[in-house]
């Protein structure tokens, strides 16, 4: 029996699996330090954030308020006759934008000098890392003999993470937000099912398009995780818009074809609709690396590794979304940028996972860094903290009288008077906090807000104005 040819072997010093945000950073950083560099990927370039994540995403976030624009514009003396709103037009829009982002990316790896390798990485041990070129229908790498073998010395597992598709019946018929960018046309009702960023954003999105809402939320309140307060007043601003959100609400099955579809919930109850959005969260992508080839450990579904990025393997590293730490854009290009510091450009460094800003993009948007309220009394006790806060309707809402009220508040460690949580919900909130983010970061107290001038009228002076 004549053996299989081994596949042709090319040297690097770092192979990058993955181009996404994390292993992109990594990989160009690297070549800039000298380092013979590849990244594999057998997608287009750009990860989750930049094809399937927070720039359509957030694209689409924009389109959709134009709804809250035009609505409020006859309250400043716009008229406006026969909008209408064509989604069609909105998603094709996106994805050309994506496209041209991912032209952009290719471009910057080969100015950077880093070969992109197209195909899919797998382990065949700890140093040679396989191409697979095809993706069977789950979207693991299918088991086909590697066209292309790569020996590295060192070895970035940066290869993102999935969607979460329940065990359901009929979860098939249902999309994942990978396939929210897909869509040619957006039918007239939508169940979304989950309560976290994911489901609330597309809800919003939705919503402002035109389309009937319904949430089904297995619990009882929206974004576990987040500020229990700001939960509410993002829930109240969502239902003021007239999304329908259901708490304590699972599906049982899901039937019919597409675009004529039947969710029947746990208590029986059956809601007919257009399409259903199952955003039940993500996980790590690591079925196609083959692991157990390269002996790197897996926990809980995702890669355990040190301050360094480094896994139980000396010489292979992880970064990103595959890690399960704090799955942010920001974190992953940090966390590849500081990895290539620390071994091919002689400057070490770790990253500081502890203050990190995040942003909901729901309509009204969320923002936050540092502890929540209940996280802080978790830390200090209840007596070891001061809640301040304001909660009022902007100036770009008082002519039409309507829209979410705004809420700001300063989580404060008694004993110090350092201001260790600062949160808001409401219009720019996600910049606002991003400055907010960088007084928290160094330490500022409450007294150093108050002695800092407000700017009016402005939704931000609040945080400085706010009484002891």
């Amino acid at each position: 029996m004549t053996a299989s040819p081994q596949p042709a072997e090319d040297g690097f010093d770092l192979v990058v699996i993955g181009a996404g945000s994390g292993g992109l950073a990594a990989a160009k950083r690297a070549a800039s330090y000298g380092a013979r560099v590849a990244v594999l990927e057998g997608d287009r370039v750009g990860g989750t954030c930049v094809i399937r994540g927070c720039v359509p995403k957030k694209l689409l976030v924009y389109g959709s308020a134009y709804r809250h624009i035009l609505h409020d514009a006859e309250a400043f003396g716009w008229t406006v006759e026969a909008a209408r709103c064509e989604p069609a037009r909105l998603l094709a829009n996106v994805r050309a934008e994506v496209d041209r982002l991912n032209a952009l990316h290719i471009s910057f790896l080969e100015k950077a000098g880093v070969e992109l390798v197209r195909g899919w990485g797998r382990f065949a041990d700890p140093h040679h890392v396989d191409v697979v070129a095809s993706e069977d229908s789950t979207g693991e790498a299918a088991a086909t003999t590697a066209s292309r073998r790569l020996r590295a010395e060192r070895v970035l597992i940066a290869a993102g993470g999935v969607p979460q598709r329940p065990v359901l019946p009929g979860a098939e018929l249902a999309w994942v937000s990978d396939d929210m960018f897909l869509l040619q046309e957006l039918p007239q009702r939508v169940v979304i099912v989950g309560a976290g960023f994911i489901a609330c954003e597309f809800a919003c999105i939705l919503n402002g398009l035109g389309v009937a809402v319904t949430q089904l939320v297995r619990g009882d309140h929206l974004l576990r995780g987040f500020d229990l307060e700001l939960a509410g007043a993002v829930r109240e601003g969502m239902e003021e818009a007239g999304i329908e959100i259901r708490f304590s609400h699972s599906p049982a099955a899901i039937s019919g074809t597409p675009g004529d579809l039947q969710v029947t919930t746990q208590d029986g109850e059956q809601l007919a609709c257009g399409g259903v959005l199952l955003a039940t969260g993500r996980r790590p992508r690591l079925e196609p690396l083959h692991l157990a080839a390269a002996g790197v450990a897996s926990e809980a579904g995702r890669i355990p590794v040190d301050a360094d990025q480094r896994t139980n393997v000396p010489h292979i590293y992880a970064v990103g979304d595959v890690t399960d730490r704090i799955n942010l854009t920001p974190v992953a290009v940090d966390e590849g940028r500081a990895f290539a510091d620390s071994v091919y450009g002689g400057k070490p460094r770790q990253v500081d996972h502890e203050l990190v800003a995040s942003a909901v993009f729901s309509q009204p948007e969320l923002s936050t860094v540092g502890l929540s309220e209940e996280a802080a009394i978790e830390r200090f006790g209840a007596d070891g903290i001061r809640i301040h806060r304001a909660r009022f309707r902007s100036m770009a809402q008082a002519l039409p009288k309507s829209g979410p009220r705004c809420l700001l508040k300063l989580v404060v460690e008694v004993a110090t008077g350092k201001v260790v949580g600062c949160h808001m919900v409401g219009e720019h909130a996600a910049e606002i906090i991003q400055m907010a983010a960088i007084a928290i970061g160094m330490g500022a107290t409450k007294a150093d807000f108050d002695r800092t001038m407000a700017l009016h009228p402005t939704v931000s002076e609040e945080f400085v104005t706010m009484p002891n």
